[in-house]
């Protein structure tokens, strides 16, 4: 698990196809700290597994399903990734909870400055629309952030200039693809709802009014 709290801002060194996946080697200098062999560690919000770990650099294999479902295949060697290791149980969660599981891929829009604040506008896919609320979390390349306005097709975050400065955010161009996860919670409580499976067939009025809720 993850907050969206990104702890340093780093680089590829090499991105080598092998079949259908694919070994990832990136240069860092905070998140190799204390990172074993096997840990977790959230690469532009994609969940990943360090090898090869050394005080400077670390692996990861990347599977198809993960090369089809996010920006990762795209990345070359010097492009820039936002890092997080993943949360112990001392960790301050500052963002939301974050799995590094992403849904779908986006699109960057569009940055505009004001005074020394951005607001970046991110297009989304229709299967994720449903899972996005007004002032609701959303991961963007890893970064957890806040939802300031939402339209049918399209997104805008407030992003303060620490945000700005210590991530990939700007460095991207219109066009460019992102990585979105939406807030987990959203999708379970769509499960519970909608489940044909469980004994009642979701929460329906009935269900409802039997618990003593209506």
């Amino acid at each position: 698990m993850f907050t969206g709290i990104i702890e340093e801002l780093a680089s590829v060194s090499s991105l080598k196809l092998q079949g259908e996946n694919a070994r990832i080697v990136i240069s860092c200098s905070v998140v190799g700290e204390g990172t074993r062999e096997g840990d977790s560690i959230a690469v532009n919000g994609v969940c990943l597994t360090a090898l090869d770990v050394t005080p400077r650099s670390f692996a990861a294999d990347i599977s198809r399903e993960t090369l089809e479902r996010t920006t990762l295949g795209g990345l070359e060697p010097g492009s820039r990734v936002n890092l997080e290791r993943a949360v112990t149980p001392s960790t301050r969660l500052g963002g939301h909870i974050v799995q590094g599981h992403v849904d779908a891929r986006g699109k960057f829009i569009s940055a505009e400055k004001s005074g020394d604040f951005w607001t970046v506008k991110i297009g989304f896919p229709p299967e994720l629309a449903r899972y996005l609320v007004f002032k609701g979390s959303v991961t963007v390349e890893g970064i957890s952030l806040t939802i300031a306005k939402l339209n049918n097709e399209d997104l805008e975050i407030a992003v303060i200039p620490k945000t700005w400065e210590l991530t990939n955010l700007s460095g991207l161009k219109p066009g460019d693809p992102v990585n979105l996860e939406a807030d987990v919670i959203a999708k379970y409580v769509e499960r519970i709802l909608t489940s044909a499976g469980s004994p009642d067939g979701g929460v329906t009025r009935e269900t409802l009014e039997r618990a003593g809720f209506i």
